[in-house]
């Protein structure tokens, strides 16, 4: 029995939740990746593949979190 001091584990996210999640990691990812495409620096330049791909990454976790918040 958990004391009453003890903080409350809080509920498992709901699939709407996880799907903002994955947006915001995606988001997080492809950012990077355009930041550092730019960068002064040659062994921290990214590829165009590379960023097809988180592009590509993101628009399939907002299409997961689109579906996620369809009402039913």
């Amino acid at each position: 029995m958990p004391s009453p001091n003890a903080p409350a584990t809080p509920p498992p996210p709901t699939p709407q939740e996880r799907a903002v999640q994955e947006v915001l990691t995606c988001f997080d990812a492809y950012a990077r990746i355009r930041a550092s495409r730019d960068s002064v620096l040659a062994a921290s330049r990214i590829g165009p593949r590379e960023e097809e791909r988180a592009f590509a990454d993101l628009q399939q976790a907002v299409d997961r979190l689109r579906t996620a918040s369809r009402p039913r």
